[in-house]
């Protein structure tokens, strides 16, 4: 029979998969000795049996029960008991860290009977009655689906009758009072009051913390971060220890260090007589972790030594939850906690430095997302701005946008390309889709350890929290600043999540440090110190050689300032956008071989002094040149326009020879489906002066860069093939354009001649293809948009983001390589080519090869560069460095030593 329940000193090595994340932490503190409140936790196989089957496992009750004895055995208490009641908690806890999106429901127990015998065991009636509001509030919307806000209504309606700031200004008989109206509107809404039987309490609390794995807001923070839904949460049972218990109790939310920055010192927030999410939630204002010595200097000396403990066991900074229950301290969670990106840099820095981790695992404890938001530009104060207000800085980081009062217009804005900041009292898990629509949230209440702080960190989003200045108005939807100005929904703002500024207008942004740092600038600061040691040893330990998309001298400069080791990727026809184009269009749509000639020729020097500004900006590395492959359509005028116009000339006494000419030819060009038509290799077969011109100009600028000193290693790809032959073709012109170059400048000329695999049939042919091709590099977004048989622009801006948001896919095949399809296919291709010629060169030059979730498989399948643009080179080395980490070979143990660490 499968064990679905263990308590939580069942296992010396906890399994995080079974136990999930919360559980096995609960297991290895007791197996550390902490004080944690008993309990057991019920396994994630429990949860995906009741997902699959809409019930528990029939093992499940028994095993309840057989926990349940234990517990009440450890605790010296009944659960039930109508004189001394035994109360739990039920908490969610999947494999991997979701904070807040998932169901938590406390004080499972009490009923209409056993708060009294809670009362008159604590001497409190107070406290036991605020315990049973909570429960029926939690109860009511976790377990029955009670709109938010009912309760809170009726206790907000209550405290102004009262005349109290808060709920610890209400006294015993108000309690009573808000208790028998929480049962008059559960029975409203759901037809019945909560259950008075303890055991059908925490039943139906087990399987609302199973339904909870799939709430939208659970499914999208789930899609945001990667996370599998195919995984479960595991359900943590413990006994209930009170910080709503009197004036020596209290509940707090710590860090072993500032998740924001890294640094040292007391970073967490402590709220006295309180329990549950009240000291994250900002319905009172917590106090600072400092102010815990003098409030209970035993319990802070207690609480300091076992974060100190945490964080020597568990090598990185952790996450705690603990209530103080009359002067006696218990650990209720712990976890690695989620930091911001600047902290993710310089806790692995600082932990190196420390002798705590290796750098190695430094290395694998950043990623190229959190480095491309170290990236992003900072806010421009330095015209002497004022700010609005001034609240935590929770989320480093700036963001400009405009105001959105709640979560849903704030997706809608972001849905219709509006950066938006989302501004609330204070976030709840349902307002999670704004979250991650917003550019920066913004609230008036909650600390740096509240659920906003938190789960913008986590996703990313610079915040500040408790600006307690701000008047939210949600009815007359506008934000009030006392001696300022009133600000309407949709007016911009620019929020600071450094400094906690908040400032009207939209502030002009400033390269951030690290750019400034990439561009050569010297500036010293312990975050840019841990940047660059981290990107040393990244590019000390990858294989993975990491070159740049660039079109021009400029974009060259700067890839080479960023780390880049060559160009993938020049997009030739880039070069003849705008007054350029006519150029190319000459050459199309020429009526006789000397018109085209002469169009040709005026089209050499241009493309020759190109040319020679990348090489001279890349001397000594490698540049890729793709001839040009635009679809045909983007060189000629668009056919109704020119129809348009001859019909209007027509009207007014005939249009010109070269409109009526012109006309006919695109016409004639005019393409049903340009994306798959004359484009890429076709077009210069079909038009070989343009190939011909082309080279001319790539093998002309690199003489010339070589006899002023230069060195170049020239190569030349073949955009779109789908056949050798057409290679073959290509081949040919190239080889007698670089003849006839040599001949002229009475030396010999250097190239070679690759391809690039856009279409699923280059990929199945590779090793046919690599015959004539000296490299491969993979064009992964026309071979995305042709393996999965649509248009990028078009399903980006329709369907895709709604089989996103859906599950249909877990994300765009454009942002992140499609591994199982269009993966499958660079793979084969690469293990043909390989087999074709061992000594072969692959890369990708698609914008895949920036992507962090992607160049891991890259690295993996034993390619030999990817290209991105200069801007994602940095965060390309960091993640070549952490795949080579990742795709390590272990060594062999020796002989009688076990196995290889």
């Amino acid at each position: 029979m499968k064990t679905y329940v263990y308590g939580f000193a069942a296992f010396d090595d906890p399994d995080r998969n079974l136990l999930g994340g919360k559980g096995a932490d609960l297991a290895e503190m007791v197996r550390l000795g902490l004080p944690v409140p008993p309990g057991f936790t019920i396994t994630t196989e429990a949860c995906l049996y009741y997902l699959k089957n809409g019930s528990a496992p029939t093992e499940l009750a028994r095993q309840l029960d057989e926990h349940l004895a234990a517990l009440e055995h450890q605790a010296g208490r009944r659960f039930g008991d109508a004189a001394d009641p035994l109360l739990v908690s039920v908490r969610s806890g999947a494999a991997i860290s979701m904070p807040g999106m998932m169901e938590t429901v406390l004080n499972v127990g009490l009923n209409d009977i056993t708060v009294h015998g809670l009362a008159e065991r604590t001497g409190d009636a107070r406290f036991a009655l605020d315990s049973y509001r909570r429960l029926i509030q939690m109860f009511g919307e976790t377990v029955f689906g009670v709109p938010v806000g009912v309760y809170g209504g009726a206790l907000d309606a209550i405290k102004e009758q009262r005349g109290v700031a808060d709920d610890l200004g209400l006294d015993a008989g108000a309690l009573q009072d808000l208790i028998d109206q929480y049962h008059r509107l559960t029975k409203e809404h759901v037809g019945r009051t909560i259950p008075q039987d303890p055991r059908e309490q925490l039943d139906l609390a087990v399987i609302a913390v199973f339904g909870s794995w799939n709430t939208e807001r659970a499914r999208a923070y789930r899609r945001h971060q990667g996370i599998s839904d195919d995984l479960a949460t595991a359900v943590n049972v413990q006994a209930m220890v009170f910080g709503n218990l009197g004036d020596h109790s209290g509940s707090g939310v710590c860090f072993t260090r500032d998740p924001a920055t890294g640094a040292y010192g007391d970073y967490g927030e402590y709220l006295p007589t309180a329990q549950g999410e009240d000291v994250v939630s900002g319905v009172r204002t917590a106090v600072p972790l400092s102010e815990l010595h003098t409030i209970d200097p035993a319990a802070y000396r207690r609480l300091r030594s076992l974060l100190g403990a945490l964080e020597r066991h568990y090598r990185d900074v952790c996450d705690v939850e603990f209530t103080i229950e009359d002067g006696m301290l218990w650990i209720l969670q712990t976890r690695i906690g989620k930091r911001s990106a600047e902290a993710a840099f310089q806790l692995a820095h600082d932990f190196v430095e420390e002798g705590t981790i290796t750098l190695d695992e430094a290395l694998s404890r950043v990623t190229g997302d959190q480095l491309a938001h170290l990236m992003f530009p900072r806010l421009d104060t330095s015209g002497g701005e004022l700010p609005l207000t001034t609240g935590l800085g929770a989320s480093p980081g700036s963001a400009v946008g405009r105001v959105a009062l709640d979560s849903t217009t704030a997706a809608e804005w972001a849905a219709h390309g509006d950066a938006v900041v989302l501004v609330r009292k204070e976030t709840r898990p349902d307002d999670l889709p704004g979250m991650l629509a917003a550019a920066g949230v913004l609230t008036s209440r909650g600390g740096r350890t509240s659920h906003a702080a938190v789960v913008a960190r986590g996703l990313g989003r610079p915040c500040v929290c408790g600006a307690g200045e701000l008047e939210i108005d949600l009815d007359a939807r506008s934000v009030v600043v006392p001696g300022g100005p009133t600000l309407a929904e949709g007016d911009v703002i620019s929020i600071d999540g450094d400094t906690g500024d908040v400032y009207a207008g939209a502030l002009p942004v400033a390269d951030s440090p690290v750019v400034r740092w990439l561009e050569g600038d010297v500036v010293d600061t312990p975050l840019v110190t841990a940047v660059s040691t981290l990107m040393a040893h990244a590019d000390a330990v990858r294989r993975l050689r990491v070159r740049a998309n660039a079109d021009t001298g400029a974009d060259a400069e700067r890839a080479v300032r960023f780390g880049a080791e060559g160009i993938g990727l020049t997009r030739t026809e880039h070069m003849f956008l705008g007054e350029r184009r006519q150029l190319i269009e000459r050459v199309i749509v020429a009526e006789d071989p000397a018109e085209q000639a002469d169009a040709l020729a005026a089209l050499l020097p241009i493309q020759r002094s190109d040319f020679a500004a990348i090489f001279a900006a890349m001397d000594g590395l490698p540049v890729t040149i793709r001839l040009i492959d635009p679809p045909l359509h983007e060189f000629l005028p668009d056919l109704t326009e020119v129809s348009v116009r001859v019909a209007l000339a027509e009207q007014e006494g005939g249009a010109s020879e070269r409109d009526t000419r012109l006309l006919a030819e695109v016409r004639r060009l005019h393409e049903e489906n340009p994306m798959m038509g004359m484009r890429g290799v076709r077009l210069a077969i079909v038009v070989p002066g343009l190939i011909e011109t082309q080279a001319r100009a790539a093998l002309e600028a690199a003489a010339a860069h070589r006899r002023a000193g230069g060195s170049v290693e020239l190569e030349i790809m073949v955009p779109l093939l789908t056949t050798a032959g057409e290679l073959a073709v290509v081949r040919d012109t190239v080889a007698k354009v670089a003849r006839e170059v040599e001949e002229e400048l009475g030396e010999p000329v250097e190239y070679r001649l690759g391809a690039m695999i856009e279409t699923p049939r280059a990929a199945l042919v590779a090793d046919e293809i690599v015959g004539d091709a000296s490299f491969l590099s993979f064009g992964t977004n026309d071979l995305t948009q042709m393996t999965w048989g649509l248009s990028r622009d078009d399903a980006e801006s329709t369907f895709l983001p709604q089989y996103v948001a859906a599950g249909i896919v877990r994300t765009s095949p454009f942002e992140t390589i499609d591994v199982p399809g269009v993966g499958h296919l660079v793979r084969t291709a690469a293990d043909l080519a390989r087999r074709a010629d061992p000594s072969v060169t692959m890369g990708v030059c698609g914008e895949h090869g920036g992507d962090p979730a992607s160049i891991g498989f890259f690295d993996e399948i034993g390619l030999d560069y990817v290209s991105c643009s200069p801007f994602r080179v940095p965060v390309a080395r960091l993640e070549a460095g952490r795949a080579a980490l990742q795709h390590k070979p272990v060594a062999p143990a020796a002989d009688g030593e076990g196995d290889a660490p």
